[in-house]
This record gives C-alpha cells, structure tokens and sequence, in this order.
C-alpha cells in the first residue's frame, strides 16, 4: 500500500517521505479500512516535528475517513462495506491515516451518513469531537454567553456553530482577516486579539456583564482573564490547549475567591463515556442541517510536504485534507 512516513524528527521537507509498506491486516476486534482522506491537523505536525516515534517510523495522522474492507475476529461482517471515519489513527501507535489502508479497533470507526463526503468527515475526529466535548462540557453551565478564543480554527468554527445553534450567544477571538468567518459562523461579536483587550472588549460586548464561560485553545493568554472582571464570579474555563506548554502563572486569590472552574481536556484522552456522548453531539450537529466544514485545501497523498507546511504556516482558513 502507498504510505507517507518518516523515521525521525524534523521539518516537512526533511522526514517526510513516500514508501510503499505491506497492506495492514485486520486483527481480532478490528476493522480494516480502505482509507479515501485523510485530515492533517496542527497536531500531527507537532508530533512530526518533535514527539518522540512510537517504532523506527510512524505513519502520520489521526484522522481519516473510507470504506470497510475486511473486518476481525469478533466483529460483524455486515460491516464490510460501510462508510466510516476514524478517530486516534496515530495516537500512541505507528501506523495513521496517510496510507491507503488502516487497522483500527472496530470502536474507532464511526459509521458515516451517505450524505457526508469523505473530505468532510476527515475533520471529525480531532476538530469535530473537541469540539463537540467542548460543547457538553458548556452545556453543563448556566452561561447564556460564551467567550470562544481561536474561532476561527477549525475547533473554534466547528464550536461556534454549534453554541449558537444550541441557543448560546458566543463571543469569538480572531486575527482581523479571520473575523468574519466567526461572524457568519453565528457569532454576536469577534474580537481582534492582536490589536484588543481581549477582557476590556468582553466587558463592553457584555454592557460589563462578562461572561460566565470560556472555551479555550490558548491558555498561555486566557490564564490573564482569571483576574479580569470580564469573567464571573463561578465561571468556567474549558481548555484544550496551550501555546506554552510549560509552567503558566495564574493568580491563585483570584481563582479562590471569584470560585471558577478550571478545567482541561485532551481529546484523544476522552473516557468512553465522554467519548461516546461527543460521537452523538457531533452527529446531531452533523445532521442539524446547519454544520459547514471549512476546507481550506485537498491535497494528493504526494503532496503531504506541502500539506504540512500549509497547516504548520497557520494560514489556511479551514481543514487540510490529503485525498487518497
């Protein structure tokens, strides 16, 4: 089968490299999937760049989406044939979605509607379900407005569209050229993080109510708002992610005494009831009739260098996508 892989660490061009490796076989408990796309995500160029390798090479990618050709032990045939996506490709083992073919525990195939195109669905496993975790987790607050920074990402878009559509008002942070993406995904207001106090803006949105909840993909800069009045008091801080990703001061009264919640998650990590709970609130949205997947680009397989280099840029407005 056609791979992209590589056997060290480093940049795009360097390691990554195109090989022909023996088709994957279907364990017990498995499903083999003839793979159609597959989602490069942020990620997956972090790990490609400097996470230690699981083996003497890794497929990357932990996303994808295709047909089931054959399936293990213990799993029912009637698969075979079945549209699906993948979650956790590469997670914690070698072999991702930049192959032609994947083995995967039957779990981390999620049957696809025949409505949903292959590229789309690409996007659902790491955007898609952090984003729907983000959302139970919001549903659990009593908030009526929501602060979502980086909105114009691929979780952030995919989070405001469902926040809004699930009733809440979401006030959105993005760099000036990305502010109307936010806007058309249903935002009240985007905020100009570059060039804006974020916490003073917030107060002005919210006629100095602030908020009572924050999704948040930053918190080497949303850690600063634990101190600003732009948070409630008994607020909630949802992060999943960090652009430092060592030790973050954060002002312990503040957190004491204004009693917010401060709480991380991981979305490879989801237990499988958090798991499972996000699987069904990405297919309501997916089924809404009101979800838009922004595609910045698909590429070929062949084209995996550029791929990388396009999402590590932080220029692309939207999912990039191999096709397979």
């Amino acid at each position: 089968m056609k791979t992209a892989l590589y056997t060290r660490n480093g940049s795009a061009d360097a390691v990554l490299e195109l090989r022909d490796k023996p088709k994957s076989s279907s364990q017990d408990g498995e499903v083999l999937v003839k793979l159609a796309a597959s989602g490069v995500n942020p990620s997956d160029v972090k790990s490609r760049a400097g996470r230690p390798l699981v083996g003497d090479y890794v497929i990357p990618h932990s996303d994808g989406a295709g047909i089931i050709e054959a399936v293990g032990e213990g799993v029912d045939s009637t698969r075979i044939g079945e549209r699906v996506w993948i979650w956790n490709g590469q997670w914690q083992r070698q072999g991702g979605t930049a192959a032609e073919y994947i083995s995967v525990p039957e779990f981390q195939a999620v049957k696809l509607d025949d409505d949903i195109t292959f590229e789309t669905a690409a996007c659902f496993g790491i955007p898609g379900l952090t984003a729907a975790h983000g959302l139970n987790l919001l549903e659990q607050t009593t908030s009526d407005t929501v602060l979502i920074t980086g909105a114009a990402s691929s979780v952030g878009h995919y989070l405001t569209q469902m926040a809004t559509l699930m009733g809440r008002k979401v006030i959105g942070t993005a760099s000036a050229a990305k502010q109307s993406i936010v806007m058309d995904a249903g935002a009240i207001a985007c905020i100009d993080y570059q060039k804006q106090d974020v916490g003073e803006e917030v107060l002005n949105i919210t006629d100095g109510k602030g908020v009572g909840a924050i999704i948040d993909m930053d918190f080497t800069s949303t850690s600063r708002l634990v101190s600003s009045p732009a948070l409630q008091p008994s607020a909630s801080i949802f992060c999943y992610g960090s652009n430092d990703m060592g030790e973050i001061p954060v002002a312990f009264r503040d957190l004491l005494f204004k009693q917010l919640q401060l709480q991380f998650f991981l979305v490879y990590e989801l237990d499988k009831t958090q798991r499972i709970a996000a699987i069904d609130r990405l297919n309501w949205f997916m089924r809404s009739g009101h979800a838009v997947t922004r595609i910045a680009d698909v590429l070929p397989l062949a084209e995996i260098i550029k791929a990388h280099e396009l999402v590590e840029s932080g220029k692309a407005n939207g999912n990039v996508v191999l096709s397979l």
